[in-house]
């Protein structure tokens, strides 16, 4: 049985209505929507600041299925700041960087660790195991791969009308942590 131990700096913002289970640290400034789902199964989950994490994500932290189980070390799944995780995407990468943006309905697998400045294209899978290079960008329905330009650009402005919206309509969980 997981035990839940949720612990939210002050600045985020987390709907009541999402589903968070397990150890979790929510990073100032993070916005969680509520239909959003993060499940510590293997170990804790901390996640940075100023992150949003829109509808229907889902963020698990799970064991590989051919995790030994010898290894006694609990991981932990740092995510860094910065990051987008767009509607109805899943990830489940090991280790996340900071400035990446996981489209819409995109699959990132267990046995890739996601660098910074990353973008994984709206609609793409990528399982096979790998550590991605900053900057590098999967697009089209091949998942194609290339280096992107820039980085990511910050979703400030989305972050801030979030901010101001969201509590008019949902029910919003309390900062439970100090700075």
């Amino acid at each position: 049985m997981m035990r839940n131990s949720i612990k939210i700096l002050p600045g985020a913002l987390v709907c009541e209505e999402c589903k968070l289970r397990g150890d979790i640290t929510i990073g100032s400034g993070t916005i969680i929507h509520p239909g959003a789902t993060i499940i510590a199964e293997a170990g804790p989950i901390i996640i940075g600041d100023n992150c949003l994490i829109e509808e229907q994500v889902k963020i698990m932290h799970k064991l590989p299925f051919d995790h030994k189980e010898k290894e006694k070390t609990t991981p932990v799944l740092i995510i860094g700041s910065y990051n987008v995780f767009e509607v109805d995407c899943t990830v489940e990468s090991p280790k996340i960087g900071n400035n990446n943006v996981f489209e819409s309905k995109c699959f990132v697998g267990n046995k890739v660790t996601v660098s910074n400045g990353c973008t994984i294209g709206a609609g793409c899978k990528i399982t096979e195991e790998q550590i991605l290079k900053e900057n590098i960008v999967f697009y089209g329905a091949k998942c194609m791969m290339r280096e992107g330009l820039d980085r990511p650009v910050l979703q400030t402005l989305q972050m801030e009308t979030l901010t101001k919206m969201l509590p008019n309509y949902h029910h919003i969980k309390k900062p439970n942590m100090k700075l």
